[in-house]
């Protein structure tokens, strides 16, 4: 299997924070030096590990912003 190579071009925040210490955060990626792309994804706090997570687009992540901007939070409660 070949090395999977990778940049963070740029944190922009911690979500959240696991039991082990780990931070869900959102990063922009550079995946085996392609153009960067938005991630969320738990990583060990000396970025070293990583766990699953998720890869969007430009496009992707305006796409999520709208729908996150009308997610009624309070029903959730």
């Amino acid at each position: 299997m070949a090395e999977l190579k990778y940049e963070i071009v740029e944190h922009i925040g911690v979500i959240g924070e696991n039991a082990r210490g780990w931070n869900k955060e959102l990063n922009l990626i550079s995946w085996n030096e392609r153009e960067p792309k938005y991630d969320i994804r738990d990583w060990a706090p000396d970025h070293s590990k990583m766990g699953k997570g998720v890869t969007l687009s430009a496009d992707e992540m305006a796409s999520l912003k709208d729908l996150l901007a009308e997610l009624d939070l309070d029903s959730f409660e």
